[in-house]
């Protein structure tokens, strides 16, 4: 195998020919062989454009050599166009604050914008990682930067999904609207509701999340690239804050905008846990929604069989015939994964000490994965699962019925007590209800027939 030699300030080390992360890339590879898990590809498509911003806003400031700055460029979005990308190789459990993350991206870059120049792999007189590609930059700012562009980014494709599944759930509501079926509390019956009533919830509650992850989306807009080491912006140029977040604005088509302080934005994890904790915060409520249309969907004999789920697979390698609720089960997997997202970015955040917290690699990794698999899982859901979902109305109708607490009705026209005593007595002798009321003249037929209207039951009002 071709080899050359690179060094740092801690020695050398031999390096394949052929690669274009350098020196501190390999050692990082040495260092952390943990899990075998590579960074998220949007985390490192904005650090790639966090690059590519700076050494235009450094040409554009006259501190960067202009033939240094347009390789830099070129290289850069030719990763943004996909390419290099087998050479982003560091480890997700990594060197603190994300400096090997970091290091792998300068290494790449300038290799790539040496090449450019016609010059060779490792010639770093040509450009430089440090001195060129991290012009005005450190770790420290670069890491948390892309992080928040990186959640912009992939949130910005979560919230239209949540957009269909809100339609989907509203357009089974409409649906539905018709059908009446036995409420539960409790798991117990309770008074008739409409399974479009049912179903309306589910969308009004997706919608609700929706908008609190649209609102915690946009506290990630606030980018603290300039701050530098700890916050002062030591070796930036005065203009350069400002500039790249124009820069990066225009470049991304969003609008970003600066730090109020420069210092908090590198002290605090604050955005991501406000976005990782509203992705959890739907995520409790996609669990509820997937296990209650597991309910609705059991049996076909033996359970409520209340909803058809679609069949999308056979559910048992031994019970031939057997169609299990798998879009709702993996729904419930993926959620159990983003809470644990959560938890892991929750303690990382708190972990921070004085001007830094160098957690961020694991948060990185966690927020950017949790966003992702929620989005996929939402699209497979909505478009195998939630679109094709029937409702067997006469079971909805017989369970109505029959259930017990229908004696609700009566409340304001015989009192609580007797209507829990023809509540017990219909459990004990299946007797129906009207009949038990009208043996004991509680009531007229022509009062039961205005009272027990199902539907006028899943509106308010006192049914007289």
């Amino acid at each position: 195998m071709h080899t050359r030699i690179e060094k740092d300030s801690l020695g050398e080390r031999v390096i394949p020919a052929e690669a274009y992360y350098g020196v501190q890339t390999h050692r990082a590879l040495e260092n952390f062989p943990i899990s075998g898990l590579k960074p998220k590809r949007a985390y490192v498509e904005a650090t790639v454009c966090i690059k590519k911003a700076a050494a235009r806003v450094n040409k554009g400031l006259g501190l960067l050599d202009p033939k240094k700055a347009d390789a830099i460029i070129q290289a850069a979005q030719e990763i943004i166009d996909g390419g290099l990308r087998e050479w982003f190789v560091v480890d997700v459990y990594q060197a603190g604050a994300g400096t090997s993350h970091n290091m792998n991206t300068n290494e790449v870059i300038a290799n790539r914008a040496i090449e450019i120049l016609g010059g060779q792999k490792g010639n770093y007189s040509i450009v430089h990682p440090n001195d060129d590609v991290n012009m005005a930059q450190s770790t420290n700012d670069v890491c948390p930067t892309a992080i928040r562009i990186a959640a912009v980014l992939i949130t910005e494709n979560l919230l239209p999904s949540l957009q269909v599944l809100e339609n989907a759930l509203f357009q089974k509501a409409k649906e539905f609207d018709r059908i009446i079926k036995s409420g539960r509390t409790h798991l117990q019956d309770a008074v008739p509701i409409r399974l479009g009533q049912e179903f309306g919830a589910y969308g009004v509650n997706i919608r609700n999340h929706r908008e609190r992850i649209q609102h915690a989306e946009d506290n990630n807009r606030e980018l603290g690239i300039g701050g530098t080491a700890v916050g002062t912006g030591l070796n930036a140029h005065p203009k350069y804050r400002e500039m790249m977040v124009k820069e990066l604005s225009g470049d991304l088509k969003i609008a970003f905008r600066m730090a109020d302080d420069y210092f908090e934005a590198m002290q605090s994890l604050r955005p991501f846990v406000e976005l990782s904790g509203a992705i959890r915060n739907l995520a409790q409520d996609l669990i509820r929604i997937a296990n209650d249309l597991r309910l609705m969907s059991s049996g076909p004999k033996t359970g409520l069989a209340e909803i058809n789920l679609p069949p999308v697979q056979p559910g048992s390698s031994i019970m031939p015939g057997k169609v299990n609720p798998v879009m709702a089960e993996m729904l419930n997997m993926v959620c159990y994964q983003v809470i644990g997202c959560d938890m892991t970015i929750l303690l990382a955040a708190q972990a921070g000490q004085l001007e830094l917290n160098v957690m961020m690699p694991v948060v990185a990794f966690n927020l950017l994965h949790e966003i992702e698999i929620m989005k996929n899982a939402i699209d497979v859901f909505v478009k195998f699962c939630v679109a094709g979902i029937l409702a067997n109305e006469d079971q909805c109708r017989t369970y109505a019925e029959g259930s017990m607490s229908v004696v609700t009705v009566l409340n304001p026209h015989i009192g609580y007590a007797k209507a829990a005593e023809i509540a017990k007595e219909y459990l004990q002798s299946g007797k129906p209800i009207r009949h038990i009321v009208l043996e004991k003249k509680l009531m007229t037929k022509e009062q039961l027939d205005k009272v027990f209207d199902l539907r006028g039951m899943t509106e308010p009002g006192i049914h007289m």
